[in-house]
Order: structure tokens, then sequence, then C-alpha cells
């Protein structure tokens, strides 16, 4: 099944490495570099203009970046800063951003793949059609170590907008005028082929500073696991004769933060707890606790818990301390593997640790292949953080042919990195705290 897997990737990545270097004719390098977090405050991307992404919104919202692209990751984006209306600097959310793994096990323990860095994923990118990019541009990238080494090049790399619907409503107290807007987002995406799937990578920047991180399976069910043998599978077609193996897809990100260009970061910890009504209460109380999470730690979502990253060299205009709020998406947790186990993982910076599972990184001898093996006390001073999406796959008719998108992702969601709503109409900017109507 390996093999069959492997053979089938490499042969239709060669051959759209082809097309495109036909077709296009053009050639870019991988990227720059990934510079190291600066101390000083956060300017403009700093690389040149074929890999840097700047994109200004109709809501006054700019989103800068540089991207390039890693052997065995994939994109990779690096300097990204957020830059709303009323603020004159861009403000440095995150030094680097990226896939961390794609681990997929199968249900019947025939076979289990590390998709980035055991088949071929960033090798893997596939050409994109000027449909898939509406109003956007497709760049060329140039993919290090590519199976069809004379034609490296694809025009695999998506940048477009995008409208999202309601970014806010409001009418007030006497409807006289109601205040809306439309929200706009910043799409950057690529579409990876892994054997019969195809991996859509994509990055969503929403113009109110929220960062959505998604992975899209679709492509086609392997008719190789129609073996129908070992009773987990879901019957597919006619009958009951061809059963598809159920899998799971553990999707890892790696982020590492720079909130206004310093990668000194805290992690806090918030878990609130909720009882019942006393004697004159008329409802439930509800109380939060603050941890200062200090050592490195791996998290586990639940109800009323949530986790941020703190700036400690920013302030909004109101004094509060910058942040960005971990925002978990939908997930089944795979119970299987032990780095799997945990939703989130807080890892002290170390170059060699780049991937959560089969890490490639040049790392000390024992110092473990996987994330869960770093968890081991170090104090954080400059935090990695990796989230882990977890989706269960048990394939329906439905998934043939081609096979639906199934999405798995999260978010980072702003918290006092402005003081008011960046979209705020101008005339409602007096608005903040404890204000009282003007006569």
């Amino acid at each position: 099944m390996p093999s069959t897997r492997t053979s089938r990737a490499r042969t239709r990545a060669a051959v759209g490495l082809s097309v495109a270097a036909l077709a296009a004719g053009a050639t870019t390098g991988a990227g720059p570099a990934a510079a190291q977090p600066k101390a000083a405050a956060a300017a403009a991307a700093d690389c040149s203009s074929t890999y840097k992404i700047e994109q200004k919104l109709s809501s006054g919202t700019t989103w800068r970046m540089c991207w390039r692209y890693d052997s065995k990751a994939g994109l990779v984006l690096d300097d990204v800063s957020y830059q709303p209306k009323g603020e004159t600097q861009p403000i440095k959310v995150l030094s680097s951003a990226r896939l961390a793994q794609i681990d997929v096990p199968y249900d019947d323990g025939s076979v289990e793949y590390d998709d980035l860095t055991g088949f071929g994923f960033a090798q893997g990118l596939v050409n994109l059609a000027p449909g898939e990019c509406p109003g956007g541009t497709i760049k060329s990238v140039k993919v290090p170590d590519s199976w069809d080494p004379a034609h490296p090049d694809v025009n695999g790399l998506c940048t477009t907008t995008r409208s999202r619907g309601h970014a806010y409503r409001m009418q007030g107290d006497t409807a006289n005028k109601v205040y809306q807007a439309q929200g706009k987002d910043l799409l950057v995406y690529t579409v990876n082929q892994v054997g019969w799937y195809e991996y859509m990578t994509e990055w969503r920047f929403q113009d109110d500073g929220t960062v959505n991180m998604n992975v899209g399976a679709t492509g086609s069910l392997s008719f190789d696991d129609y073996d129908a043998g070992d009773g987990r599978g879901w019957p597919i077609g006619k009958g009951a004769s061809a059963y598809a193996t159920s899998h799971s897809h553990n999707v890892f990100w790696r982020l590492d933060f720079g909130l206004d260009g310093s990668s000194k970061t805290k992690i806090e910890q918030y878990d609130s707890a909720v009882s019942a009504p006393v004697r004159g209460q008329e409802a439930p109380t509800n109380k939060t606790t603050r941890t200062k999470v200090t050592k490195e730690l791996a998290g586990d979502a639940r109800t009323y818990r949530w986790w941020r990253v703190v700036s400690e060299t920013g302030k909004n205009k109101d004094g509060h301390a910058r942040s960005y709020e971990i925002v978990p998406g939908p997930t089944t947790k795979y119970p299987g593997r032990s780095f799997t186990k945990h939703d989130v993982y807080f890892t002290e910076y170390n170059k060699c640790e780049q991937f959560a599972s089969n890490n490639t990184g040049a790392c000390p001898a024992g110092a473990g292949r996987s994330v869960d093996t770093w968890v081991n006390g170090q104090t954080l001073t400059h935090p990695i953080v990796w989230m882990n999406v977890g989706f269960h796959h048990i394939a329906r008719d439905e998934d043939q042919q081609p096979m639906p998108v199934h999405w798995q992702g999260f978010s980072i969601a702003p918290r006092d990195v402005t003081a008011m709503n960046p979209l705020t109409p101008d005339e409602l900017a007096w608005q903040n705290g404890h204000w009282r109507p003007r006569s």
C-alpha cells in the first residue's frame, strides 16, 4: 500500500511539473531564508518583491508578509504583519507560520503516513488554473528537490481576496442609522497532492486582524483500500463488496509569534468555573482564573478554557498589552500516538525542532523526534506554538467522485491589539470605554 501511494504521487507530480514548465517558462527561487525575530519594532516584510505579499483590503487594513517554499513543509509565511486604519506602523504578528505534519494512520493498523516528512508533500505542489484564484495572482514556485529536476517551477501559489459576510451590524436605540460593514479577507493558498489526496493549505487574513489556518482534503478515495476485509470500513458503491478503509488526518501547525517585533512573548491560560446560583442571585456565577504558563506545556482544550500569546514589548493605545488568542477548531483527537494526545504544545524555541512527528531537523541524539518529547520543563522565553487538529474520515458514497473538501483548522484572534474594533466607522471612534452620549 505505501508503494502504491508513493509511486502514484511521484508520477502525477512529475507530469504536472513538466506541463507547468512548458506552459509558464518561468523560474523563481524557493524563497529567502527565514530571518530570526528581531527585538526592534516591526517594519514592513523584509524580502524581495518576488517573495513579498502585500494587500490593502477595501476596509483599509493592510497585511504584509514574505513567503518561501520548504522542501518538506511546503509554503512558509514569514514576518507577517497587520496594519489596520488608524495605526501608523505595521504591527508584527508572526515571525513564521507553516504546517508541521500531516499524520495519517489507518484504522486497520496496516499503515501510517507522515505526509510532510515521509511522502513528498512539498514535491506534490500542483498547478492552479486561473479560475481557482478568482481576481487574484498565481505565483510561480520553484520546488526544492523536485521529482522532475529539469522542470522545478510550478504555478502553485494563489493570493486573492474574498468577502466573508458581515463584519458587524449595529442600528442602535433609535434605528435612525444602521452601521454595517462586509468583511474582507486576504486568502493565500496552495494545493499539494500526496497519493490519492489533494491537500488545500489555506491561510485567511481577515481585515479585523484574525488569522484562519485550514487544511482541506479533497481528490479521490483510494480504490486500493476497498478490501472489505477489516470489518472497520464503510461500503462504497453498489452492495457491500467494496469497503473504504477508515483513517485519521492529524494536522499540525507550527507558529513562531513575533508580536511587536520581539520573540519574547508570554503564554497565559484562562479557565472559568460556573457555580450554581446562591440565595439572592438570579443566575449562576462564573469565575475566570488566569494561569501564567512559564514552563513548556502539553495542553488540552476544554470547555471554558483558552490560551493567549502576550507581547512583552508592545501595548495598544489604551495601554493594554497586545496579544493573540488561540481559537481551536472542531477536532477528533487521535489517542493512538503520544504526539497526537494533546491539542496544543508550547515549547521553547529550538532551531532543530521543525516537525511534530518524524522530525527531520538536526537535533542531537536522544532529543526525541516528536513534539511531545520536547516538553521537558524548559522555561519559556521564546515560545513556539504547535496546534494539533484531528479528523476521523469514515468514507461515504458522496465522497466519490471527486471527493468534496473536508476542512480542519483553527484561528488566532487579536485580543487588545488595537484599542477599538479596527473596522470602527469614524463617527463612532469617540465611543471608547466608559463613554457618555453627546449632547
